[in-house]
């Protein structure tokens, strides 16, 4: 059975790597897995990713719209088929990075967020999101201080507020789903790359 896997985490957490280690997992084990990443994944999203990413004096809304064209190429050419197909799709980053990022961190209006980010995914949702969760500090000590993007030179405090739009976010799916897996992102590679293998056995 195929998944749609997304991993989820402030800058720093660790979620690449993880994403990374699950994919060749999945390989090793000639399960058909994909691995994308957000905003990017399509020669469009790879375009806008370096807009989003390196842009001066871009506006939120701007920020949005822009993350969501990315995100809507990505599911229509690369998410769906794949799944359609049966390969299981895990993906650095979706929608919540969004409502984390965009709407906690820079302050957009929730329901804009949600309403942008439903119209470019036409409502698919991840079967798992494994949130890597760590403190701003340490997720900027792990990228030790360089800022190479916009996101990187953000001062610590919108950290803390795209940590805290995770943290409420993993709050109500426990009320209402989807299913969240949400780990201590400081702990050892290996023990989490062995936490998050045994949440996903089930769902294959």
């Amino acid at each position: 059975m195929a998944a749609f896997i997304v991993f989820e985490g402030i800058d720093g957490s660790g979620k690449s790597t993880q994403a990374r280690a699950l994919y060749r997992r999945l390989v090793s084990r000639e399960i058909l897995a994909l691995l994308t990443h957000e905003p990017g994944g399509t020669p469009l999203g790879e375009t806008l990713r370096r807009w989003v990413k390196r842009r001066p004096g871009l506006y939120p809304l701007t920020e949005l719209y822009l993350f969501n064209a990315a995100r809507a190429q990505l599911v229509e050419q690369v998410i769906r088929p794949a799944l359609q197909d049966g390969v299981t799709v895990l993906a650095d980053r979706y929608v919540a990075s969004t409502v984390a990022y965009q709407s906690h961190g820079r302050g957009l209006d929730l329901t804009l967020v949600n309403q942008a980010n439903q119209g470019a995914t036409g409502g698919l949702a991840p079967d798992l999101t494994v949130f890597l969760d760590v403190s701003p500090e340490v997720g900027r000590g792990r990228k030790g201080g360089r800022a190479r993007d916009n996101f990187d030179a953000a001062p610590v405090e919108f950290y803390r507020k795209v940590r805290q739009g995770y943290l409420e976010q993993v709050e109500q799916a426990k009320e209402r789903g989807p299913d969240w897996l949400v780990l201590d992102g400081s702990l050892p590679r290996a023990q989490l790359a062995e936490e998050i293998w045994a949440k996903v056995q089930p769902l294959l």
